[in-house]
């Protein structure tokens, strides 16, 4: 595509804050772009900061759709949902057949799929691209996860390469998949931060209410873990956000920011899909629990007024405690990408996506919310056995692991006796406990439901299925 003053070669639809920094990244790549938003102020705010860049805001739809090249590429960056439908039913009109839209945003990847079938029908190529990285990311260079019309994919290429973070010179994008693919994955990115953000949370809250270190000391210990195998974009902030002072005094602004999380989804999204395709992620699954928990401040006051009593402190040294909360921190960030890859190992058979996990690890490694250090050692996983059927089950993985297993049995052993809450922890330590388990108590189970509802069950070492009246005839 070549860029010219008076005709453009990408639009994007949507001008906050992420689309228009992915726009002034095209642009600083030398690619003529414009974009289109019904705020004139977000117009305006492009229009700004383009400068002498060949970028260029409207805020008529049909000037904006003239200006740009033939057949068009559009993306648009707006809220999931019906925003994106009336978008699309407001574009389409003004489309040609051959052009090309993209899905820039959240959405959820079954609204996806219904808007390829409708898309294709009119003779639109269209597909789903996941987006992360944040403003930072949008700007300087995000991970892509682009997902559908193959072809659509291949005319966009040389713009997202040339604007992806990079990676030993790869760039953080590559073509996921069929269908639904790129946006299947982006949500599993996502469940993946959210199980990494509440095992942050939760170190927050041992190192506070265990060990009873201020935030130097804990702004000290994040920094220093952010040196080592810990490394990773949201240790990086999270070290960031215990040096930052609320504007005009000396405490933390942290320290003045209610304790209630919200959330737009993306969270609960990868846990009720897990649960239809039976991959296990109780890390993640806490994490999105633990957000609604904060939600009910009003009913844990009256509980703590009930209930609660402070923490005692942690038994031991503070120095053997924290060696003992890195390892515990490092054993479950390993959990949690697990159990991310085995659900999109589970998707892609599910929904015939061909999803290569080596290359998804690869792009995850720069520019997006959960690239970390951990990441090439998941993408040398894949890249040994294309086809390895559980990240545990990596020879190097499986060494980690065990190396950092006995840290976080000594913690947990402690934050339970001292009452202090720490689930996606404890979670990740079940969830690999029964991972590991050759033989797990589910024949019990399977006992109870032919006991009361006549489900059968399977015996060891005998075909078919069976049924036993559990209780006798009386006589």
């Amino acid at each position: 595509m070549s860029a010219t003053t008076d005709k453009y070669a990408f639009g994007m639809i949507g001008l906050g804050v992420m689309g228009r920094s992915l726009l002034l990244n095209m642009a600083d790549h030398g690619f003529a772009v414009a974009g289109h938003d019904k705020d004139a102020a977000k117009v305006s705010s492009l229009n700004d900061e383009a400068g002498d860049r060949a970028a260029k805001g409207f805020g008529d739809v049909k000037e904006f759709i003239q200006s740009l090249t033939t057949p068009r590429a559009i993306m648009m960056l707006v809220p999931a949902g019906k925003i994106v439908d009336a978008v699309i039913e407001e574009l389409t009109p003004l489309l040609e057949k051959g052009d090309i839209l993209i899905d820039g945003g959240n959405s959820h990847f079954t609204d996806t799929n219904r808007r390829v079938e409708q898309l294709e029908a009119i003779g639109l190529h269209f597909f789903g691209m996941g987006v992360s990285g944040g403003e930072e990311g949008a700007r300087r260079g995000p991970s892509m996860m682009p997902g559908g019309d193959k072809d659509a994919y291949n005319v966009m290429k040389p713009i997202f390469e040339a604007i992806a973070a990079k990676v030993d010179g790869a760039p953080c994008v590559t073509y996921i998949g069929p269908g639904a693919s790129g946006h299947f994955v982006k949500m599993v990115h996502n469940g993946i931060e959210y199980g990494m953000m509440q095992l942050l949370a939760e170190t927050y809250e041992v190192m506070k209410k265990g060990l009873k270190l201020d935030n130097d000391a804990m702004q000290k210990v994040f920094a220093q873990w952010n040196e080592g195998r810990l490394q990773s974009f949201l240790l990086d902030i999270t070290k960031d956000i215990f040096a930052f002072k609320a504007p005009g005094t000396d405490h933390l602004l942290l320290d003045d920011i209610k304790d209630e999380a919200r959330a737009k989804g993306t969270g609960k999204w990868t846990s009720q899909v897990a649960m239809d395709l039976q991959a296990p992620i109780p890390t993640i699954d806490s994490a999105v629990s633990m957000r609604d928990m904060s939600k009910y401040k009003a009913l844990r006051v009256k509980a703590a007024s009930l209930y609660a009593k402070e923490p005692i402190s942690l038994d031991g040294s503070t120095d053997e405690i924290i060696a003992d909360l890195e390892q515990a921190f490092y054993f479950t960030m390993i959990i949690s990408y697990a159990q991310g890859m085995h659900l999109l190992s589970n998707a892609s058979a599910e929904y015939k996506y061909d999803l290569h996990l080596g290359e998804i690890a690869k792009i995850w490694r720069g520019g997006c919310i959960i690239r970390s250090k951990f990441l090439n050692d998941i993408f040398k996983a894949y890249e040994k056995d294309a086809k390895l059927e559980h990240l545990l089950l990596d020879s190097n993985v499986q060494s980690l692991v065990e190396g950092a297993l006995p840290g976080i049995r000594k913690l947990l052993s402690k934050t339970i006796v001292a009452g202090i809450a720490t689930p996606a922890y404890t979670a990740s330590l079940s969830y690999f406990d029964a991972f590991r388990s050759e033989r797990m108590p589910s024949n019990l189970t399977q006992a109870q439901r032919d006991y009361f509802g006549a489900h059968t069950y399977e015996l060891i070492g005998k075909e078919g299925t069976f049924h036993t009246q559990w209780t006798k005839a009386e006589d």
